[in-house]
């Protein structure tokens, strides 16, 4: 005699019990960073500032160097926003000490700030990534000499040094860019060093040694994987950086030249107006502000997100 079959309901409910629910690792990390609230914060105004830098031709209500001839008032002073004005005049956040439109110049300003930003952190990225890597797991009188030479150039002052690099070169966008990548490589070398010095002799790395792979195949293919969350992290938490860095060779007269905006530049014009037309320091500086705290806001959370203690808790 055959036993009779179960029940419809308690197949279907011992089926789902008994399969997992498997999750990707990508959305692991996306479901980690949805449920940070901070974090989505910060992608939103990374996503806002990227848009803005994209289209700023678009959406600038005017070009950024034109000098309007209602753009002062008339003892010659930057003419104020127009909330500051009560709404008597075209220019939503002013004008500066040459009559030229305020917001679109800050506007134009992000695609420099971004620009730099990223560009010079993929720089240090690279180097950072192949030094770090590169000491750590060769060793010997490579790890030596790599690991003193990145001794001595965090021994100097990133501001000062980057100065020195600029004023020898002569400051222009490009210069500015490969400068921040040449002066902020160190700390993301020694990061990866450090990893690499822990990863080296885990046992698939001795097993791929063993079975006879070579040096570049197991750096490219079994150590470089591991060190991506790292990279994201820090590629992410530099920008910041950089566009600091940038603000602050601009307004010492080293950065970006005019005509071309750059916030830096922008509050260094501004501040013999501090008093009578503040608005040409605070603007310039909250846009500073406000990227700085989007990209740490973004790197922090992804730094959780991707941190692999946490793998077991989506």
């Amino acid at each position: 005699m055959q036993p009779d079959p179960l029940p419809t309901s308690f197949s279907k409910e011992t089926k789902l019990i008994s399969t997992p629910v498997e999750i990707g690792y990508s959305a692991l990390i996306w479901r980690r960073l949805k449920r940070d609230r901070v974090a989505m914060f910060g992608a939103i105004l990374v996503a806002l500032l990227v848009f803005v830098a994209i289209f700023a031709p678009l959406i600038a209500p005017h070009d950024p160097a034109e000098q309007f001839r209602d753009g002062l008032t008339p003892n010659g002073q930057p003419m104020p926003s127009t909330i500051m004005n009560g709404g008597g005049n075209r220019f939503i956040l002013g004008t500066d000490a040459n009559g030229r439109d305020l917001l679109s110049r800050i506007f134009y300003g992000a695609r420099v700030s971004l620009m730099v930003g990223v560009l010079a952190n993929l720089l240090a990225v690279s180097i950072g990534i192949t030094i770090g890597m590169a000491a750590g797991y060769l060793g010997g009188w490579v790890e030596t000499l790599l690991m003193r030479f990145t001794d001595i150039m965090m021994a100097f002052p990133t501001l000062l040094l980057a100065m020195t690099l600029v004023a020898i070169l002569k400051p222009s966008l490009w210069i500015i860019i490969v400068v921040i990548g040449l002066v902020y490589w160190t700390w993301i070398a020694r990061v990866v060093y450090s990893q690499v010095l822990s990863m080296r002799e885990r046992e698939f790395v001795t097993a791929s040694r063993a079975l006879g792979a070579s040096r570049r195949y197991i750096i490219l293919y079994h150590i470089l994987p591991q060190m991506v969350p790292t990279i994201i992290v820090w590629g992410t938490l530099g920008v910041a950086t950089n566009v600091m860095l940038e603000a602050s060779l601009s307004y010492l007269g080293i950065g970006v030249q005019p005509p071309t905006p750059s916030w830096g530049g922008m509050i260094q014009q501004g501040q013999s107006y501090y008093r009578s037309a503040p608005w040409l320091v605070i603007y310039p500086g909250l846009a500073i502000m406000i990227t700085v705290f989007a990209f740490n806001l973004l790197g922090d959370g992804l730094r959780d997100a991707l941190d692999p203690t946490q793998q077991g808790n989506p």
